[in-house]
């Protein structure tokens, strides 16, 4: 399944800005950055519950927001996207 995830973590304190490092880290393990703060992730089931299970033990819940959206596919029919693409195929060949 292809799911995006968003989050929002406060770095007011340098405890702050670690838990954003260990976030974006975890989510880079499971797919790709699109934006700063946004991956779009090819996951299975099994993935998944790790992966959540993994950001919630990263952020701090009274101060960060993180969100998770299941895409439904077929994606090309379910996103649009302009100006620069830098993103990965997940379907398409790795090797050209």
């Amino acid at each position: 399944m292809m799911i995006l995830i968003t989050y929002d973590v406060s770095t007011e304190t340098s405890a702050g800005r670690k838990r954003l490092r260990r976030v974006a880290k975890v989510c880079l393990n499971y797919g790709q950055r699109v934006q700063k703060s946004v991956f779009e992730c090819q996951v299975n089931t099994m993935e998944m519950a790790r992966l959540k299970e993994q950001l919630l033990q990263e952020i701090d819940e009274s101060e960060d927001s993180l969100r998770i959206y299941r895409i439904i596919e077929p994606i090309e029919k379910n996103r649009e996207q302009f100006g620069n693409n830098r993103a990965i195929d997940f379907e398409g060949a790795l090797i050209v």
